[in-house]
């Protein structure tokens, strides 16, 4: 191939272009002049089918470069012929590593070829290069922000994936690009919520952190009502007045009124699917496990995390200091999920700085009255230490709990007031400052412990300590009006040597000095502002002139000076020692801005509750039409049923007895239940039968049916007179009726199952095989009358045996009991065995929390039952309803309207969906118009009432009468939701 503008030379000699010249200057003019034609013919060359032409292409191209030529307008050319042969290549990681080096080269030019990489990558088979694809999308923003509407509509197709290795890098990119763009989560939602436990564990914290954030914009906050009913008991425990009755009523009334909170399905979802994470060996996963439920459970729940946050305690110091980063900003509001685990707190010797200083703040924030004692004797300990850092911090730590516990203040103090003849004068100057917070609270009372420190001044050298002293003086001078102005005048001789902070405050007890006391400290006064006058610092200097003016009136003074004393000896507010994480808990849990507390680049905000809850039917998935059942299905679903109604029980002749018409009906009746089954269980070959067999059969079927309508003209049915007749109708019905009875048993028994087994309280996962299942088997609990019996079923699913199951060490609230299932010594493999335990919920539906162990494992579990399984029936006649009803009205009673839903619209489905959510019995009624039930708590025996009276266009109203307002609240709450499904 040649061509007159390749790599001639200028004076018109042409030249093959496989023979280039290489001899002419760069700089001159007639190269410059055939350069764009010169690189037009390597393009083609470059877009050319033939590898040679390419090849030569590419020498060429090296050859200019190596003249120190411009070939840049080449990149893209040279780019697509390089990384379209790999991206197409046969081995996935090929085509992988090629679309990972394309979107690694950081030159605008290739943007549109990249972004074809992209696309054809996100469609690919492999889903290693999808994933790929997905990591390169975030790279080709960086680089052109302008493709976003392109990308987004990649990431779309992307989080359609149904595979577990392309979730976390689509969500990850949908992070970097458009996390603005919600409603591409919505029918993606509980995909990932159900992937998500299969998902690479750093995927898994892109996901989790995702969904924090998309359910606090999409479900309604799960404490809402909880924080109102706290409120309204702890009014009602206090209150006695006449006024504070009616506020008790008028906050009755609203939390009648107000809607009862009903937790999204999907909400539920996402807390159940990430719960198991909790046990990830990855310290990341069960951080981001611990945030969401942090901020998306409900409170009852969220104590789950509190255990697998001390296992992390175990691990590295990095991963220590971020986990109790967050554990020290969680006990601020949730203090009572890490009181268990106190002792995980205390200090080692070992410990980093840093580990300690936060240990030492999780243990201030877990601080109260049951256990401040074994607190401070723990910080005794550490004043000891040889980290004079940490000490100082244990010595503030101190400070804080006797700000926080008034019973312990004295204690407090006077310990600190020990440590003032310490020999670290360290510890004596973090002492002084925190003695001087203190005594503000109540300085008359503390009179010998300032002019025990006003003797220090001679010892301590610690600027803020020397500092502080003197401000209690200066403060307080009343209290010890002999001692100040001794201070003042040893202060006055050393005024020059003394730092800064600690001249000011000797400026200011000179003024306080003067304005209480005059006749002994004018002169010391004045001496003092002389110095200060002409010191160094503009700030004494400044300081000195304002408190002349103000404290010596002159001719020239202002106003303020006869305000002098109300200025400087005004009442002071103590402070208030604060935890230096109480106002980090607006940052996400586990992010870089909450770990700095300061926002971080790239931070998004943790969204607000919504007031109402988004519309739920926008993560609802459409069936596709090829999961529907066929055609073919259908007339086999059809076929099954006809034997049953088949014409065949008219086929009989007249002169067939009654007994073999029994038979043959009973026959038919089998025959169908075997069709059923077999249909039922038929396989996934049977169903993929050609074309032609089942055309074959269709045509047998139609002959077959033409004979039948054939053969029954010729048959005559008996007369109605006669026996045979007789018979004939009569084994009819009893075969219908045993039908009916047998369906309805096995759709009885159907609901049993589903409505026994609802709870997992071990999932075989996170139990390396072993699967626990527990119910509430609303059966008296034959040891203890007072106890919920809770029925669990253990099911081995490992090869090896399981052996020496039981329960060990349970922590239960304040009087909570629990009687445990004997030991199960051996379970083979394969096999399941169920046990009954009782456990006395104390008529709360606050969780048993114990340990499942076997020979080799413990397991932490939790059963936190429904407020209805904590009832059993109680059998009353409509007289002793109405007179126990009448006794328990006003703020006994809650009542709600609402909408029956689509099967409650009679009597039985109502009557079905409340005995369903609470273990109540149904109470004779002489009006269609009402369903009343009877119950009472197991534990304590406290009567439950429940009345639905339905109106019309199934509108109904609910009322339950309860002694205990938060047990009838929450049953109305959950009878509520049964009602309007």
């Amino acid at each position: 191939m040649s061509s007159g503008s390749g790599f001639g030379d200028e004076k018109g000699g042409s030249s093959s272009v496989g023979e280039p010249e290489y001899g002419h200057d760069p700089a001159s003019g007639g190269i410059f002049s055939s350069d764009y034609k010169r690189h037009d013919d390597l393009k083609e060359m470059l877009d050319s089918n033939k590898d040679s032409l390419k090849l030569e292409a590419m020498k060429r191209i090296v050859a200019m470069i190596a003249r120190g030529k411009n070939a840049s307008d080449l990149f893209p050319a040279v780019v697509k012929n390089v990384a379209c042969k790999n991206i197409e290549d046969p081995n996935q990681l090929i085509r992988a590593s090629a679309l990972r080096v394309l979107s690694s080269i950081r030159v605008t030019i290739i943007v549109p070829i990249m972004m074809l990489a992209i696309k054809e990558a996100a469609s690919d088979m492999s889903p290693y290069v999808r994933k790929t694809a997905a990591h390169a999308i975030p790279k080709l923003y960086s680089l052109d922000p302008e493709q976003k509407d392109q990308l987004i509509e990649v990431i779309e197709k992307l989080l359609a994936d149904k595979t577990t290795l392309v979730a976390g890098s689509v969500v990850m990119a949908f992070e970097e690009v458009c996390p603005e763009r919600i409603d591409l989560i919505h029918k993606n939602y509980r995909k990932l919520c159900n992937l998500l436990i299969d998902v690479e564990e750093w995927g898994q914290v892109v996901i989790i952190n995702m969904l924090t954030r998309y359910a606090r914009t999409q479900f309604l906050n799960p404490n809402v009502n909880e924080s109102l009913l706290e409120e309204s008991g702890e009014k009602a425990f206090y209150g006695s007045d006449d006024e504070e009755g009616k506020e008790e009523k008028a906050e009755a009334a609203a939390l009648a009124k107000r809607k009862p909170y009903v937790m999204d399905p999907d909400h539920r979802l996402l807390l159940r699917n990430t719960k198991p994470l909790l046990q990830s060996r990855n310290a990341a996963v069960v951080m981001a496990v611990a945030q969401l439920y942090f901020h998306l459970a409900p409170k009852a729940e969220v104590g789950v995390i509190a255990k697998a946050l001390v296992r992390l305690m175990r691990s590295h110091s990095e991963v220590q200091y971020v986990v109790l980063q967050n554990v020290a900003t969680m006990t601020i509001k949730r203090r009572g999920m890490f009181e268990p685990y106190l002792k995980s707190f205390y200090i080692r010797s070992t410990d980093p700085t840093q580990i300690k200083i936060l240990k030492l703040e999780v243990l201030t924030n877990l601080a109260n009255e049951t256990n401040i004692s074994t607190i401070l004797r723990e910080f005794q300990t550490y004043i000891k230490s040889m980290d004079k850092d940490f000490v100082a911090a244990t010595i503030q730590a101190i400070g804080r709990c006797a700000t926080n516990i008034g019973e312990v203040r004295d204690t407090c103090l006077n310990g600190l007031v020990q440590l003032l003849s310490n020999r670290d004068e360290l510890v004596v100057a973090e002492s002084v400052v925190v003695i001087k917070k203190l005594l503000q609270m109540q300085p008359e009372q503390h009179s010998d412990i300032i002019k025990h420190m006003a003797k220090l001044t001679d010892n301590i050298q610690v600027p803020m300590a020397r500092a502080s002293i003197l401000w209690l003086i200066g403060e307080y001078c009343e209290h010890v009006p002999k001692i100040a102005p001794d201070v003042l005048r040893k202060m006055a001789k050393t005024f020059t040597n003394e730092e800064d902070i600690v001249k000011l405050q000797i400026i200011n007890l000179a003024a306080k000095l003067y304005l209480t006391n005059s006749k002994q400290t004018k002169l010391l006064t004045q001496y003092v502002l002389n110095l200060a006058k002409y010191d160094q610092n503009y700030d004494i200097r400044d300081r000195a002139r304002f408190i002349r003016q103000l404290i010596v009136p002159t001719d020239k003074s202002g106003a303020l000076s006869k305000y002098a004393k109300k200025l400087f000896l005004a009442l002071k507010p103590a402070p208030v020692l604060e935890s230096p994480f109480k106002d980090r808990d607006h940052f996400q849990l586990g992010s870089l801005s909450h770990l700095l507390n300061a926002k971080a680049g790239g931070y998004q905000e943790l969204p607000d509750w919504p007031e109402t809850a988004p519309d739920p039917s926008v993560r609802n998935v459409e069936v596709p039409e090829w999961t529907k059942c066929s055609s073919r299905e259908k007339r086999k679903e059809k076929k099954v049923e006809k034997p049953f109604y088949s014409d065949s029980e008219e086929e009989s002749g007249p002169t067939e007895s009654a007994d073999s018409e029994s038979d043959s009906a009973s026959g038919s009746g089998s025959g169908s239940e075997s069709e059923e089954s077999g249909s039922g269980s038929e396989s996934e070959e049977s169903r993929e039968e050609s074309e032609s067999e089942q055309e074959d059969k269709e045509d047998e079927e139609d002959k077959r049916k033409k004979k039948k309508k054939t053969d029954r003209g010729k048959v005559k049915a008996p007369a109605v007179e006669s026996p045979e007749r007789f018979f004939f109708i009569f084994s009819r019905f009893r075969f219908l009726i045993l039908e009916v009875q047998r369906l309805a048993s096995d759709s009885c028994s159907l609901r049993t199952s589903c409505r026994r087994w609802h709870k997992k309280l071990l999932h075989r996962i996170t139990g390396e095989g072993l699967g626990v299942e527990y119910c509430f088997s609303r059966q008296p609990f034959s040891p203890d009358a007072h106890m919920v019996a809770v029925q669990i079923m253990f099911t081995n699913n490992t090869n090896a045996e399981t052996k020496n199951l039981h329960v060990e060490d349970p922590k239960l609230q304040s009087g909570m009991r629990i009687k445990e299932f004997p030991e199960i010594e051996l379970l083979p493999p394969g096999e399941m065995v169920t046990v009954v335990m009782g456990i006395d919920f104390c008529d709360s539906t606050q969780a048993a929390n114990f340990q499942l162990c076997t020979h080799i494992r413990k397991f932490f579990v939790s059963i936190q039952p429904p407020v209805g399984e904590l009832m059993m029936p109680v059998f009353m006649t409509e007289n002793e309803f109405k007179k126990e009803q009448g006794q328990l009205m006003g703020m006994n009673e809650i009542s709600e309207k609402l909408t029956l839903g689509e099967k409650c619209q009679n009597e039985h489905g109502i009557v079905q969906r409340v005995t369903s959510a609470a273990n109540v019995s149904r109470v004779p009624c002489g009006s269609d118009k009402e369903c009343r039930f009877a119950g009472k708590t197991v534990s304590s025996g406290i009567l439950v009432l429940v009345t639905v009276a339905t109106k019309e266009e199934r509108a109904a109203q609910l009322t339950v009468n309860c002694e205990k307002m938060v047990i009838g609240t929450m049953l109305v709450k959950d009878i509520l939701q049964a009602l309007t499904q």
